[in-house]
């Protein structure tokens, strides 16, 4: 099996559908983790808008109100996964699976009220990885659409483990200083040893960054090196992997 691509959208931001209108250009799916709040205040899609984008994309939950999960009790964090599926399933009127922990903060009870509230995945903020991860509730990410310091990079890859496999992913990024440089570094990458580039990304970050050329002519060059059957979403991904099975779900069976 050749390389796999798949994008994920997080926080529903009205500049979301600019972003969705660029993967329909190239041929890409992706995935849109949409709260139906933001307790920051930044703007998201309207009902409306979640349901045009329903219509050609994933919807993935990401707590009503993009709540840290990890800054909250257990009840609150409960109604913050389970209400915000409930409400975009009934916008959509159909299931939401994937989950994404804002923030990339939570917990292992954080993963457990997801798996409670019947959700089939979950995509968290570790990068550098080329695969889709060993756990169902913890998805890893190769990379976000962002100019981070190298320094944050080093900083994820000493604080998220499985430091093994992503150790090819960090030489690269130190290896470039300049972000774009380093974007396609890490798709080549992907593309020679045949494994899953995901990117992520906030569509409100493009437009501040006034980066949608850039985001363009990437997604033009994925588009160039990867068949449409090897482009999917985080669900069509989720649904290929083979998870590890969980010992605390084992333990308590």
């Amino acid at each position: 099996m050749g390389p796999v691509f798949t994008c994920s959208i997080d926080d529903g931001h009205p500049s979301d559908l600019k972003t969705a209108e660029l993967l329909h250009k190239h041929g890409l799916q992706g995935t849109f983790y949409i709260p139906i709040r933001n307790c920051e205040g930044d703007a998201v899609l309207s009902d409306a808008q979640i349901g045009e984008l329903g219509r050609h994309f994933e919807i993935g939950s990401h707590t009503y109100d993009h709540c840290y999960l990890k800054k909250v009790d257990i009840w609150r964090a409960y109604h913050q996964i389970n209400d915000g599926k409930k409400k975009l399933e009934d916008l959509l009127g159909a299931p939401v699976n994937g989950f994404c922990y804002p923030g990339g903060r939570y917990c292992k009870r954080d993963v457990e009220l997801v798996k409670a509230c019947r959700f089939t995945y979950a995509r968290t903020t570790m990068n550098l990885c080329f695969d889709a991860g060993s756990r169902a509730y913890e998805m890893p990410t190769t990379i976000q659409f962002y100019p981070h310091d190298r320094a944050v990079y080093l900083r994820n890859f000493l604080g998220s483990g499985q430091r093994h496999k992503r150790l090819g992913g960090l030489s690269l990024v130190m290896q470039h200083e300049n972000w774009i440089h380093r974007l396609y570094a890490l798709f080549d990458y992907a593309c020679r040893r045949k494994g899953v580039f995901h990117l992520w990304g906030h569509s409100k970050q493009i437009d501040q960054l006034n980066a949608w050329k850039e985001f363009d002519g990437f997604l033009q060059h994925v588009a160039s090196r990867i068949p449409a059957s090897q482009c999917m979403s985080n669900a069509q991904l989720a649904s290929r992997a083979v998870w590890v099975p969980d010992a605390r779900m084992m333990q308590s069976a």
